[in-house]
């Protein structure tokens, strides 16, 4: 029988999302409790500095200096953990709160990416839920979608944008025919990118949410330390030039696939169709594609992060476990979930976009065409710009289909080449 007493919850964390839950409860608190079948409340807080404005009235509230001494107040049901970081305070409190036997609800992906299988062993052992809705694509419900809507089907692949500030860059770099520097410090400027970007911009942030999609996927441990990760600093104009030229918009895509070989999860940019939803996600948005053997394909989309759509996806949680419907964190037990090994990515097969800068000089293609024919590279087309004021020429390449091992062994074999001025620039197609 449902219990009808008002869910008091705790709140650590009274930043952007931490004050945007208290103002929706404020707003939406007749309804949530419609919707709950009990009223949610909050009993008491916690946060660096008290003294800081937040825009909304904390002096109603309990105020606690000690985070963890919160999370074993009597009158505290649940623990509402909005600090952050991979370790330290988030991870200490979490562990608190579920050995208390109080129900948990994150928004660190960083935390879960790192330690989830512990936090969901210590959650199966006390018999309460550990909830993270928000941790993963800020408002879209996508963990709800793998956990529940999709929990009957066997997923092949899930994949998508994941990282709101890499994707305002892009289609912003596409919109201005802007460089990478620029765009990004206006993104710092509007409040996009942080002022140290370098979780969002080398795709640190998308891994940590891959590697939680993919044990939601495929009913395996979270394995992030095996996530291949590049990011978006070597995207050039050029490259958003010559991709749109060839019918394609480059997005930075996380991708996770369970094959006979081990499990392949890699967060990198891609050149995405024009007829794939993926190239029409703009802004700061957020989309997932999971593949099912009965669903078929589906899409999610929304905004990733935001005061908002993150403590809505917050409130839902607390929802469900007013409800008392909650499953195991990563829908099964983790005696359940297997361990898999790291996929050899040198077989999988695509075609991809190389772009080479080199020097204005009679046989410098011949010496790159030669390397990939050694190597067993065929070549679908190819452009060639002309020459520019410091002498460089640009290359692009588009390859038929063929192993990452032979593009790699191509990169290899050019490295010393004195006819190149930067690193080339390798992109798959995504198919």
């Amino acid at each position: 029988m449902q219990d009808h007493r008002p869910m008091r919850i705790g709140i650590v964390g009274l930043g952007t999302v931490g004050a945007g839950v208290i103002r929706l409860l404020d707003s939406n608190g007749a309804l949530i409790a419609r919707r709950a079948g009990r009223p949610i409340v909050v009993s008491a807080i916690s946060a660096r500095d008290r003294t800081k404005d937040r825009g909304v009235d904390i002096s109603r509230f309990a105020w606690v200096d000690d985070m963890n001494e919160l999370a074993r107040r009597d009158d505290v049901d649940v623990v509402v953990e909005l600090i952050g970081g991979s370790d330290g305070p988030a991870l200490s409190l979490a562990r608190c709160a579920l050995e208390a036997g109080k129900s948990l609800v994150t928004a660190n992906k960083a935390m879960l990416a790192h330690h989830g299988m512990t936090l969901a062993q210590l959650a199966e052992k006390a018999s309460t839920p550990l909830k993270y809705e928000a941790a993963v694509a800020g408002g879209i419900p996508v963990i709800k979608g793998l956990r529940e809507g999709a929990a009957a089907n066997q997923i092949s692949r899930v994949y998508g944008i994941l990282n709101g500030t890499c994707n305002y860059i892009l289609t912003t770099m596409e919109r201005d025919r802007s460089d990478f520097g620029a765009v990004l410090a206006e993104a710092q400027r509007l409040g996009f990118a942080e002022a140290d970007p370098t979780f969002d911009i080398d795709g640190i942030d998308a891994a940590h949410k891959l590697s939680i999609l993919a044990s939601l996927a495929f009913g395996t441990h979270i394995d992030f330390a095996n996530v291949d990760v590049s990011g978006i600093r070597n995207v050039t104009s050029d490259d958003i030039r010559e991709a749109e030229d060839l019918g394609y918009r480059i997005r930075l895509v996380g991708m996770a696939e369970s094959t006979p070989e081990g499990l392949f999860q890699r967060v990198q940019p891609m050149l995405v169709p024009l007829d794939h939803p993926l190239a029409h996600v703009g802004g700061a948005l957020n989309a997932v594609v999971a593949e099912g053997n009965f669903v078929g394909s589906l899409f999610f989309q929304g905004p990733g992060a935001g005061e908002g759509p993150t403590a809505s996806a917050v409130v839902a949680d607390l929802i469900d476990i007013a409800r008392d419907e909650y499953g195991d964190p990563f829908a099964m037990q983790v005696s359940e979930l297997i361990r898999q090994p790291k996929a050899d990515s040198g077989n999988r097969e695509a075609q991809r976009y190389m772009r080479f800068t080199v020097q204005d000089r009679p046989g410098v293609l011949a010496e790159i065409a030669t390397a990939m024919r050694d190597c067993g590279v065929s070549i679908e087309s190819l452009v060639q710009r002309s020459a520019r004021e410091d002498g460089s020429v640009l290359l692009v390449l588009v390859t038929h289909q063929g192993t990452e091992s032979a593009i790699i062994q191509t990169l290899a074999q050019i490295s010393g080449s004195e006819s190149l001025m930067d690193e080339p620039m390798v992109m798959p197609i995504l198919k």
